[in-house]
């Protein structure tokens, strides 16, 4: 994000609040009560906001994750498709052999 991008929302919050102020002194409200109900519903939306911050850090949903997941995916699918048959067969065999090795410890335990 840019800084200019960061200044814009913030004076769009700010105009924001302002015009959520007017609206609630519009709708019958003293200056103070109005003033008490434009905070309230700002932090609402701001513990809103966190909660939703909080969930997608937790489910690592991030932004930067995403990217890092899809440029890993993006890497493996290019050096699957550059490889020759008799590579692709070869590891396809190891990727078998893992699998009875795994099955084989698991009927053991």
């Amino acid at each position: 994000m840019r800084r200019i991008d960061v200044i814009g929302i913030g004076i769009g919050v700010f105009a924001a609040g302002g015009l959520l102020y007017l609206a609630f002194a519009w709708a019958g409200l003293d200056g103070i009560s109005a003033g008490i109900w434009s905070q309230v519903v700002f932090v609402a939306g701001l513990l809103g906001w966190t909660g939703t911050y909080v969930a997608r850090a937790l489910g690592k949903k991030m932004t930067y994750n995403q990217q890092l997941e899809d440029y890993e995916e993006a890497v493996l699918q290019k050096r699957l498709e550059e490889m020759s048959p008799e590579e692709l067969a070869q590891i396809q065999a190891e990727v078998e052999q893992a699998r009875q090795a795994q099955a084989d410890r698991e009927a053991v335990s």
